[in-house]
């Protein structure tokens, strides 16, 4: 049952692109700008702390050929944002910037953008597609994070209900905790060998270099998973001096080793990004251990009613109850605590791939907080007294023999009130570990998308500037000559867009979207209402592209953008666009 989840989440969740939890809220230069000289350093802010790799940065000149960096670092005092030095003499034109960073909650982000020097160049270089994911590598590492997590849960789940509940034949319970000890031990090994090429987006052979491994124990998801480790075989190590100690004892040995556990994961994953950390932190460990002890510990009550030589006595069967109801309690407070940092809005349930991923998790807590009352009610039933057949006592001093007892109904053993109640309370608690695995898995899932918060923080970033200069006004305007080579779009801005002097610059795209050059482009400004005008902004040709510095435009109003462009000799079109100008 469980492989089968784990094979149809994987199928349906390697069909959807990658996401993780860090965004590109900015630039310097900006994506599509146009500075004038060439900038000193590249500069990306993220909306979360962000890890570097030894190749963050990959830089194309207008060649297509790769520009030598400086290496890349965090800004000063900032985790959020990183830079890389450009070299001198930049040439004109066009470069491409490829990225590639660990969000803070370990997931490996990449993207690119483009800017240019000068002016953009005809044929712009493509962003190499050597910084997408190895799809190999991505299934293997997701694979791993699915199993490290059923068996954290089968782990920490099977000793608490061994601890808490106490059962009468512990033994059948050795088979569970040693399948989630000796999983969680080869998932997080593997994570570990798989860490580099996970970040990197190259194939798992490249696991295998000694660099690949010293670069992942730099980071903090590769630490997480070493101390994960190194917490797996202290435990193996200490079980026999722990099993000489008192109850007591070993109950304390066993929190404190799955606090510790759930921290890797809280330290490595969601709530170790974005806001209040501390208490986002405790609450994911709090929220992981309930976990386990509801899922893991129905996996051990399961084993132990269909397993037992003899039915558990009820006090067992109702300490689970207990440990399960104040579990739910947790997971319902830190879920809602950690729901609301994650999503920022109501809206975010149904407009983002967050929210609608929270809600398929939380339609199938609901199925699973029902299935869980329906054992509940066994379980009281259970441990209530039977009525048929219960004896009552002769009063004292009684006189005359005692009356002979009434014979008992004939009932046959297994169709005994409580034996149908075990049958029962088994069933349902089977239907409540299936809706677990679902919801477990989903869970993983949720861990791997963007949250909703991220994602509206992201999406305030300012729009890029084609100019590259704040405040600037952008205008695309098409032209038609009328000839086969006559037709196209002319990119201008103006900046600042106000009364006063303005820079104007314009870049002409022939008709099928190449840069191209025209023999004259006029650009003119008529403000009718004043009866202004016309102002002829004067361009020049500045070698690929036409600009101006010297436009003065005194009053403020709607005026007429005029744009001449003459594609030969003989042929010349004109536009008119409404341009604002404001103080």
């Amino acid at each position: 049952m469980l492989l089968g989840a784990v094979l149809v989440l994987l199928l349906l969740g390697s069909a959807a692109p990658a996401s993780a939890h860090a965004a590109l809220r900015g630039s310097d230069p900006e994506d599509g700008s146009v500075v004038k000289s060439a900038p000193g350093r590249i500069t990306l802010t993220f909306t979360e702390s962000v890890g570097l790799l030894e190749d963050s940065f990959r830089v194309y000149g207008p060649d297509n050929r790769r520009v030598h960096l400086g290496e890349p670092q965090h800004a000063d005092g900032a985790s959020d944002t990183a830079r890389a030095d450009l070299p001198g003499g930049l040439a004109d034109g066009t470069y491409t910037v490829a990225w590639r960073v660990v969000s803070a909650d370990s997931h490996p982000v990449s993207g690119a953008f483009t800017f240019s020097v000068g002016r953009p160049s005809p044929t712009p270089p493509a962003a190499p597609a050597d910084h997408a994911e190895h799809p190999v590598t991505k299934s293997l590492y997701d694979t791993g994070r699915y199993l490290a997590y059923i068996a954290a849960a089968l782990l920490i789940g099977t000793a608490a209900f061994a601890a808490l509940c106490r059962p009468p034949d512990p033994a059948l319970l050795r088979a569970p905790l040693l399948t989630g000890w000796w999983t969680l031990l080869t998932a997080t090994a593997a994570l570990l060998v798989l860490r580099a090429p996970y970040e990197n987006g190259t194939s798992p052979a490249t696991a295998l270099g000694l660099s690949a491994f010293t670069d992942t124990l730099t980071g903090r998801p590769g630490l997480a998973l070493l101390s994960r480790l190194a917490l797996l075989l202290a435990a193996a190590s200490l079980v026999p001096l722990i099993r000489r100690r008192t109850p007591r004892a070993r109950l304390a040995a066993g929190a404190a080793l799955s606090v510790a556990l759930a921290l890797t994961w809280a330290a490595a994953e969601h709530a170790s990004a974005g806001i209040q950390v501390p208490l986002a932190m405790t609450s994911s460990v709090l929220h992981l251990l309930a976990t386990a002890c509801w899922l893991g510990g129905l996996t051990a009550l399961l084993l132990t009613l269909h397993r037992a030589k003899t039915p558990p006595p009820v006090t067992t069967v109702t300490r689970f109850s207990r440990l399960a109801f104040a579990s739910v309690t947790v997971l319902v407070v830190t879920g809602v605590y950690q729901s609301w940092r994650g999503l920022g809005s109501w809206s975010a349930l149904t407009e983002t791939s967050y929210g609608r991923t929270l809600t398929v998790k939380l339609a199938a807590a609901l199925f699973l907080l029902a299935a869980a009352a329906l054992s509940r009610r066994w379980t009281a039933l259970l441990a209530r007294p039977a009525a048929v057949g219960q004896r009552v006592p002769e009063p004292v001093g009684a006189s005359g023999p005692p009356p002979e007892p009434e014979p008992e109904p004939a009932t046959p053993a297994a169709d005994g009130p409580d034996d149908r109640r075990r049958r029962a309370l088994r069933r349902s608690v089977l239907a409540e570990a299936v809706v677990a695995v679902v919801v477990l898995l989903v869970t993983t899932v949720l861990t791997g998308t963007l949250p909703a918060r991220a994602e509206a923080e992201a999406a305030k970033a300012p729009e890029p500037q084609v100019a590259g200069l704040p405040g600037a006004e952008a205008f695309t305007i098409p032209y038609d000559a009328g000839t086969p080579d006559g037709r196209g779009t002319v990119q201008l801005t103006m900046d600042p867009g106000r009364v006063g002097e303005n820079g104007l610059q314009a870049v002409v795209f022939g008709p099928r979207g190449a840069l191209t050059f025209v023999p004259e482009l006029r650009v003119s400004f008529t403000l009718k209402a004043k009866d202004v005008g016309p102002i002829d902004a004067k361009l020049t040709d500045r070698g690929g592209y036409w600009a101006t510095n010297d436009l003065n435009l005194p009053l403020e109003g709607a005026w007429t953008m005029k744009l001449t462009v003459r594609v030969s000799e003989v042929d010349q079109v004109s536009e008119a666009r409404q341009v604002e100008i404001t103080r």
